[in-house]
């Protein structure tokens, strides 16, 4: 088997003793049954993913920022030029971004994956030079990937979770960078939900209307050029080569390896998702290992969440990437955790429960 297939093959559903002992443990705790809402179901995953109750806690974390250039830049779909994917890199290595910030107040590591900058770059500490190909091809024109590109990023992408839980990790989250990317996403989720592009493609990095409206073409246009209308029939690889980017095939890797290695994966905004569809259809167990820290304010990352059955847990109006929103969502997410390892029952500690005989 290849790294995918053998991936794939070791990905085990939830395991559901654990699931059980976990919302037994929840109706004992010392507070009303169902009173921490969301956060009780999280802690019921993370059981059933680590396979035992109490879970282990989710700490530390490492975020992994995917970067890759997009050849449907060409199109004029966003202002941006398409060295900025380089110069962002630069910045995340340099300290000097959101997702750099977010993650020093969480205590999160940040690593920079370059699996498809167009430029090439210099060794730096933070950053793992994993070109795949220098950007992916014009969407519009023909396929985005080869498929020996779509693999070999989906295998790094495996590569890359491996790594991080080598060096400690125990809860992984996704980041991104690459200019014209939310087309590329756009594009991802049509296909795997079956939406019209009017309804997945939103303004991005906030373009105009007419930019927008040509924006909804350029995907249109990439959907038909690759027969991906709904009910196409194509296998999930397949859609990644035709209209992904290369961080889009990383990042479902990286959840897949994520699911074998049973570490939750936090998964950020609109290109995770569009992602994580991807990763769905390759081994819908391995939903089992991804939590959605946030709701994004592109319309493509709803319809996504919204398919993978996923439960957003804030919703900021964020349209950043980078990890973000992910890393926001992560206090939460080991919040959940710590309430079945460190919050006493009413037994444990002499509280009485509600009298079942009153009303």
């Amino acid at each position: 088997m290849n790294l995918i297939e053998e991936t794939v093959a070791s990905i085990a559903p939830l395991d559901e003793t654990a699931m059980r002992d976990a919302r037994d443990l929840q109706a004992r705790l010392t507070k009303p049954p169902g009173s921490l809402g969301v956060l009780e179901e999280v802690s019921v995953r993370l059981a059933g993913l680590a396979g035992q109750c109490p879970p282990p806690q989710p700490e530390p974390a490492a975020v992994a920022v995917f970067a890759a250039d997009h050849g449907v830049h060409a199109q004029g779909v966003t202002p941006w030029p398409q060295e900025v994917t380089a110069q962002m890199v630069a910045n995340f290595l340099a300290g000097g971004a959101v997702v750099n910030a977010f993650a020093a107040q969480v205590g999160a590591a940040v690593t920079v994956v370059d699996i498809g900058v167009a430029a090439e770059l210099e060794e730096a500490p933070g950053l793992l030079r994993r070109k795949v190909a220098p950007g992916t091809a014009d969407m519009t024109a023909g396929p985005a990937m080869t498929a020996e590109q779509a693999r070999r990023a989906v295998g790094t992408g495996i590569e890359i979770a491996r790594e991080l839980c080598a060096r400690g990790a125990r809860c992984l989250l996704t980041g991104d960078m690459g200019i014209a990317n939310t087309t590329a996403s756009a594009a991802l989720i049509a296909a795997f939900t079956g939406l019209p592009p009017e309804r997945v493609t939103g303004r991005g990095t906030g373009i105009d209307d007419a930019t927008h409206a040509h924006k909804v073409e350029v995907v249109r246009t990439a959907l038909d050029r690759h027969g991906l209308a709904e009910g196409h029939g194509r296998a999930p690889m397949e859609v990644l080569a035709a209209v992904g980017g290369l961080e889009h095939a990383a990042i479902a890797g990286f959840v897949l390896g994520a699911a074998a290695l049973r570490v939750p994966v936090v998964l950020d905004g609109v290109i995770a998702g569009a992602a994580a569809l991807a990763a769905a259809v390759l081994c819908p167990d391995a939903l089992g290992a991804c939590v959605a820290g946030h709701r994004s304010a592109e319309p493509g990352h709803g319809a996504a969440v919204e398919s993978l059955g996923l439960r957003p847990l804030v919703d900021l109006e964020l349209r950043l990437g980078e990890g973000t929103g992910a890393l926001l969502a992560l206090p939460l997410v080991q919040s959940a955790a710590r309430v079945l390892r460190e919050v006493a029952t009413f037994d444990s500690a002499g509280v009485s429960e509600k009298d079942a005989a009153r009303p």
